[in-house]
């Protein structure tokens, strides 16, 4: 076949091996790159770009970070984005990355979309949510081809492809602002402990590092605020990284089931996220009410679960969020969060929409008399009463 293919382009081995795949093995005749900045390192940014405009016919960047951030990792904090304890940071950036390659195919009037997953991953379903909803043609070299990862390798070495993974160290890494996964390699066996060298963002939470105390503030579930110092949420997410980081916060080793069933081993890197949805949860036990909490964890739940499943654009997924943004315009305050070797933890909170009296709940309180509980104490479990009697 002959025509413009454009690619999702991370920079990385599996996308690079596809570009000259796309011509070899499908015959396109141009191949036009697109690389979404979501925060990944300036450093593989730049890399990424070199070997694009090495390898490429037309190569393009897009800075999506604010975007990614306002509309994608806001709503997560929201809606307390976890699946399995995954804070679903590569999964919430797929439809984004897919988002941006689809705008410039359309632009250019491409004949297909590309990417680099492979057939047994979740990104693949998550790119492909958004490509098929276009009318072009999704073509996934990795998944189609069956490659692996060593051939992969041989592939880029024996076309002067220059990426940074060998045989000895071929840890797949994905990498934006809310979060680092690393796969792959040894880490595929589940009683593999991960060396220290697969570690970024994230020092050895036992090294003994003084705690430190950091205060967030929220606005309508959103941090705005870090110390009391107001800053965007790129800067604010950066700066907690670094700062949480240092004391090993936000490490997680675990095994996650994906989309098709597989079970697999993945270890994240997330240390902002860590700290902001500790934080943000404990803000909401003190501004809503006890139904409001019940209920907003089953919603959570639901729309995590379409978020990892790249699922944005189901009716559900804005039903959910929509009953979210509601649940949040009372989930305003600050909270004092201590980090300490490797933990994240609360150690107060605030608000002026808290669902709380100081007065009323004292042990020394004179605002509610004790004997009016009584009558309320009468009927408190009198079903399981009456049937213990019969």
């Amino acid at each position: 076949m002959s025509g413009v293919i454009v690619l999702a382009y991370s920079g990385g081995l599996d996308t690079s091996v596809c570009i000259p795949l796309l011509r070899e093995r499908y015959g396109f005749e141009r191949v036009i790159t697109v690389l979404t900045d979501v925060g990944q390192p300036k450093e593989d940014i730049e890399r990424g770009n070199k070997r694009a405009e090495k390898l490429s016919d037309e190569h393009y960047v897009i800075d999506a970070k604010e975007e990614f951030v306002t509309d994608y990792i806001f709503p997560a904090i929201k809606a307390n984005g976890s699946y399995e304890g995954y804070v679903l940071g590569t999964a919430i950036a797929r439809p984004l990355i897919a988002r941006k390659t689809v705008e410039v195919a359309e632009r250019l009037g491409a004949d297909a979309l590309g990417h680099g997953c492979t057939g047994r991953g979740n990104d693949q379903l998550r790119f492909e949510a958004i490509f098929r909803a276009t009318e072009l043609r999704v073509v996934a070299p990795m998944r189609d081809l069956e490659l692996s990862r060593e051939w992969e390798i041989d592939y880029a070495r024996d076309h002067g492809i220059d990426v940074p993974v060998t045989r000895e160290r071929p840890w797949s890494i994905d990498e934006n602002l809310w979060s680092r996964s690393i796969e792959g390699g040894l880490l595929e066996d589940p009683f593999f402990e991960p060396p220290e060298e697969i570690y970024a963002w994230t020092k050895p939470p036992e090294r003994g590092l003084a705690p430190q105390k950091v205060d967030i503030e929220f606005s309508a579930g959103v941090p705005i605020a870090l110390d009391g110092e107001r800053m965007g949420g790129v800067e604010l997410i950066e700066n907690l990284n670094r700062t949480a980081g240092e004391h090993g916060v936000g490490r997680t080793d675990m095994i996650e089931d994906r989309v098709l069933g597989l079970k697999a081993r993945e270890n994240y890197e997330h240390p902002a996220a860590t700290v902001l949805l500790t934080a943000h949860r404990d803000l909401e036990r003190l501004v809503l009410s006890r139904a409001e909490l019940r209920f907003k964890a089953s919603v959570d739940d639901a729309w995590s679960e379409l978020a990892y499943m790249g699922l944005v654009n189901d009716p559900l997924y804005s039903d959910l969020s929509a009953f979210v943004d509601q649940s949040q315009k009372r989930v305003n305050g600050v909270v004092r969060m201590k980090l300490s070797c490797g933990r994240a933890f609360s150690v107060g909170r605030r608000s002026p929409d808290a669902i709380y009296d100081q007065e009323m709940v004292s042990f020394d309180s004179k605002t509610l008399s004790q004997r009016d509980s009584e009558g309320f104490a009468k009927y408190h479990g009198f079903q399981a009463r009456f049937l213990a009697k019969r």
